[in-house]
């Protein structure tokens, strides 16, 4: 059974069993190998494990959102063109899902208390621009990517020397990250008015520092 076929139903449950499996469980990850799964471990003080950790707490969180974000797109989406496009996206996602929850358990660290918080305004979100039109999903994804994109290097730059494992993982992530954005481009994604675009920057700012805390 293709996705062309399922019920709106259908795709309501695929949709809870999604959010189920971001939030509580394992993700479903795709064919490709965890980046860090060959690189060796280096020696960290304890505050820099800490900061670390934190860092890739926050990225975990930006994968739940992005997870909710693509889930409410697909949900929406008008054409099915559209809907397999943003289904790809999500499962490259489920990835980095995994390798930054792995890395935070290295490092001694634990995931944010705030991820049900944040995966349901995310699925809202991209729920309504799934309804707005393909144009202004695509392009809110590109928009998206581009701002991650930005967040991921301020992390890259704030990592230990010696921290191949978590380097190796974040710059697999921006890869993704900038392919995705340019897939949505390519596909017609809508240049987001200014207002928006400063709206979601605001809102990263607020998931970053709230989920560093806590």
């Amino acid at each position: 059974m293709n996705s062309t076929q399922y019920t709106a139903a259908d795709r309501l449950v695929i949709n809870l069993d999604q959010a189920l499996r971001t939030l509580f469980g394992r993700p479903l990850i795709t064919e490709r190998p965890n980046p860090a799964a060959q690189r060796q471990e280096t020696e960290l003080s304890a505050q820099t494990r800490d900061h670390t950790a934190r860092l890739m707490r926050i990225n975990h969180t930006g994968e739940v959102c992005a997870q909710a974000l693509y889930q409410g797109q697909a949900l929406t989406a008008h054409k099915d063109s559209t809907r397999r496009s943003m289904a790809r996206a999500a499962a490259e996602e489920n990835d980095h899902l995994d390798w930054c929850e792995t890395r935070v358990e290295e490092l001694g660290g634990r995931l944010s208390l705030l991820n049900p918080l944040w995966y349901a305004g995310s699925f809202m979100l991209g729920a309504a621009a799934g309804i707005a039109g393909d144009r202004w999903s695509l392009g809110f994804v590109a928009e998206t990517e581009k701002q991650v994109e930005g967040h991921l290097d301020e992390h890259l730059e704030q990592l230990a020397p010696g921290d191949e494992k978590t380097r190796s993982i974040l710059e697999q992530m921006k890869e993704d990250e900038i392919r995705h954005g340019q897939t949505a481009r390519n596909q017609g994604g809508a240049d987001l008015p200014a207002p928006v675009k400063q709206l979601m920057r605001l809102s990263s700012k607020l998931m970053t520092t709230s989920v560093y805390r806590l």
